[in-house]
């Protein structure tokens, strides 16, 4: 591991493995479990880290959370999900995890090494196993670090109502293949590669990827369930486990993280319940976080641990909050998230018909009928907008280049003059438009942009929002945009960038109200921006 990352700390311990443990699962299935734990010569008096995951116990989990954490004085129980990786019983989304995850609990208090204090730790879905755990906290859980992390997986599959489709496709890919080892789930993702075009463009979608994954009868029912007020998505949501929640908890995110506004969503509720809490943002993807960022976050991983575990807070930051600042900021640290030295005021930037984008002190009202056409853009389905970087789980992630998707028929770019002094925009960026469309049924998506002074174009952060119209009547749709910490510095240029979509990161809109799913028929749409639109920027601190 070493000869991967610099500056991790050095071993204390040597580490022992205790492989295939079978731990009673909720309905009495045994769950597979390997413990790693500090080899030592005196009986030693080491806290637990509970790893759950349906990914498998090899790597990158063995490495990175068995050996690491057990080199630096902790017992690791890393334990396969129900119906995964050899556990028994049948693996189903999100449904069995506070059951387990407390049938787990209860085992470890009848192991003789188990000294009465927990942790529990890891990214994605592993971190939904976490706040599954905190729905109901046993006593010996003393610490949390969600990384990455996930608790409401209907935002993780649609946005608006929109299907997340390539998050689907990849969260499809790792559910049913990674626990198997490493080479069925290269060879599922070289078959999926292959296939994706036919799979992501196909009509009906549902059902087209099995192709490249075969039968997954949970994908099958979530691509059946877009609304998110459908009884199937009862419970899944467990947004409520941070709400009341007293267990300290450290949160690891990236900006280009899939699951990056889940992350604010569990800071935002962890602080109104008076939580200690700290937040780690890098610029990081979902994936990088855990390979070009582990260095950081292990540290601050190990650092929460030892704090709250241990005993030994010699390790945290003297800020809660940690962030990195995009452009020209660096790392940042904050007294919390939105910063309270912050101005609570956004910046409107308002589109001008020629393509410009001018700052206003105040937003303009929102845009009504009669409101003057801006500029329109023609959604063609059989050539959709392509999705280029942003918040994905694929490799594809983060800021990219965006010359090739703005010149495209189908993209509005919006740019301001070059910018007389730094601006710095830190917390939610979100958008007011004043749209119209021709078949009544349309995506917008928003994206914010930072333009150099040789001309290069790169995504900051993004969002999607469904709208219905009355034929040709402006309506108004509010986009969030997420959020972001960034610089711009001075020199370069704000833009706006408004298409009809982002494909495959969301299914094509169908343009006739449709599943899209299940559309067969499928219509190209014009969406016309008119007046009274507004980008709304947070004004974290302008600094010449």
């Amino acid at each position: 591991m070493r000869a991967i990352w610099r500056g991790l700390p050095q071993k204390r311990y040597d580490v022992g493995w205790e492989p295939g443990v079978e731990v009673p699962a909720g309905e009495g299935s045994a769950l597979v479990t390997d413990h790693y734990f500090p080899r030592t010569d005196t009986s030693g008096d080491f806290p637990t880290l509970l790893v759950r995951s349906p990914y498998g116990r090899g790597l990158p989990w063995a490495p990175q959370y068995g050996i690491l954490f057990a080199e630096q004085g902790f017992h690791v129980v890393l334990q396969s999900c129900r119906g995964t990786g050899g556990s028994g019983g049948a693996f189903d989304l999100w449904r069995n995890e506070a059951d387990d995850g407390r049938a787990t609990v209860a085992w470890l208090r009848e192991q003789p090494w188990f000294n009465g204090t927990l942790g529990t730790i890891g990214p994605s879905y592993l971190g939904y196993v976490q706040w599954a755990l905190a729905l109901d906290p046993p006593p010996e859980l003393k610490a949390m670090v969600v990384q990455v992390g996930l608790h409401d997986p209907y935002a993780l599959f649609y946005a608006d109502g929109a299907l997340r489709l390539e998050n689907a496709l990849l969260v499809g890919l790792g559910m049913t293949y990674q626990h198997r080892g490493v080479l069925p789930v290269v060879k599922a993702t070289l078959r999926l590669q292959r296939r994706m075009r036919d799979i992501v463009m196909a009509r009906p979608l549902r059902g087209a990827y099995a192709s490249a994954l075969g039968e997954v009868p949970w994908l099958d029912d979530v691509l059946a369930h877009p609304d998110a007020g459908a009884p199937y998505w009862d419970g899944a949501s467990l947004a409520r486990a941070a709400e009341g929640s007293s267990v300290p908890t450290s949160l690891v995110s990236g900006w280009h993280d899939a699951l990056a506004d889940q992350t604010f969503e569990q800071y935002a509720r962890l602080r109104a319940a008076g939580c200690d809490t700290a937040l780690l943002v890098g610029p990081w993807t979902h994936t990088s976080a855990l390979q070009q960022g582990w260095p950081e976050v292990f540290a601050e991983s190990l650092a929460w641990l030892r704090a709250h575990l241990c005993g030994d807070s010699s390790g945290l930051r003297p800020t809660r909050v940690r962030v990195h600042v995009g452009g020209e900021g660096g790392w940042r640290d904050l007294d919390g998230w939105p910063s309270r030295s912050s101005s609570p005021v956004a910046t409107s930037w308002v589109p001008v018909a020629d393509g410009r984008l001018e700052q206003r002190a105040l937003a303009a009202p929102a845009g009504g009928a009669g409101a003057a056409a801006l500029a329109s853009l023609r959604y063609d389905p059989a050539d959709p907008t392509p999705s280029i970087g942003g918040q994905l789980l694929s490799r594809t992630a983060g800021a990219r280049d965006n010359g090739a998707l703005e010149g495209r028929e189908d993209v509005l770019t919006f740019t301001g003059p070059p910018l007389a002094e730094a601006v710095e925009v830190l917390g939610s960026v979100s958008a007011r438009l004043s749209v119209s469309t021709d078949t009544g049924y349309a995506d917008v998506f928003s994206r914010l942009c930072d333009v150099d002074a040789r001309g290069r174009s790169v995504n900051v952060c993004d969002g999607l929002a469904s709208v219905e119209t009355v034929e040709d009547e402006p309506s108004q749709v509010t986009v969030p945009m997420s959020s972001t910490a960034y610089r711009f510095p001075a020199g370069h240029r704000i833009r706006w960038q408004i298409s009809g979509g982002a494909h495959p990161r969301y299914a094509r809109n169908p343009g006739t109200g449709k599943s899209r799913a299940e559309a067969v028929d499928f219509s190209a749409i014009r969406v016309t921006l008119h007046d009274g639109s507004v980008l709304e920027l947070p004004d974290g601190s302008r600094v010449g």
